[in-house]
């Protein structure tokens, strides 16, 4: 019986295979573009969305077999700030979550959450879901609200000079399918920005 590829080993050959994609080694020639006009159609890189389509079709071989042998998506990270730290589990940028990973990802929602509360007592906190703009200033009892109909929590630090953001992630359902509306209500999201008084959230991530 062939031996089965771990987590960390599929992370690696997609992160492999991306690379050989961008140097052009791995083209899908099948893939074309749809006429546009004959003014933007001169400026249509072919060649760039032929790499991009070989590199989503080898990943999405890849999502069959984690189904198929049931690999975990889930990679443990070991997130540091204000001289704490916290070890949790996420899904791999280029992995999903199977069922059970979803289940894993719950238990630990609760404990990403509070570590967040901990790390970012006394500063401001702001509210983004989708593409509400400028994100919207909440209080403890709003996001508390938040984090009871979350499934899950991950967390993201953005550093920029004399500043310092850190975000909670909170969500439900396919953590791959949570920022994009089409596939609402089944998955979605919202951030919880947390930033020094006075400042304006960046929000590099979303």
């Amino acid at each position: 019986m062939a031996r089965l590829y771990t987590t960390q080993e599929l992370a690696q050959i997609l992160a492999q295979e991306r690379t050989a994609c961008l140097r052009g080694d791995r083209l899908n020639l099948t893939t074309t573009t749809t006429r546009i006009n004959p003014v933007v159609d001169p400026f249509v890189n072919v060649e760039g969305i032929q790499k991009f389509r070989a590199f989503c079709d080898f990943r999405d071989e890849i999502h069959e077999y984690q189904r198929q042998h049931e690999v975990s998506g889930l990679v443990w990270r070991t997130f540091a700030v204000q001289g704490q730290s916290i070890h949790y589990p996420e899904v791999d940028e280029h992995l999903i979550a199977l069922p059970q990973d979803l289940t894993v990802l719950a238990t630990y929602k609760e404990s990403v959450f509070e570590f967040w509360q901990r790390v970012t007592e006394g500063m401001a906190a702001y509210q983004k879901m989708g593409k509400q703009v400028p994100p919207l200033s909440v209080n403890l009892k709003q996001i508390e609200y938040q984090a009871q109909r979350s499934e899950w929590a991950f967390l993201h630090k953005l550093e920029y000079p004399g500043a310092l953001e850190i975000t909670v992630q909170l969500g439900w359902g396919n953590p791959k399918e949570a920022l994009y509306q089409k596939y609402w209500p089944d998955s979605g999201c919202c951030f919880i920005h947390a930033v020094a008084s006075g400042q304006v959230p960046q929000g590099a991530y979303y």
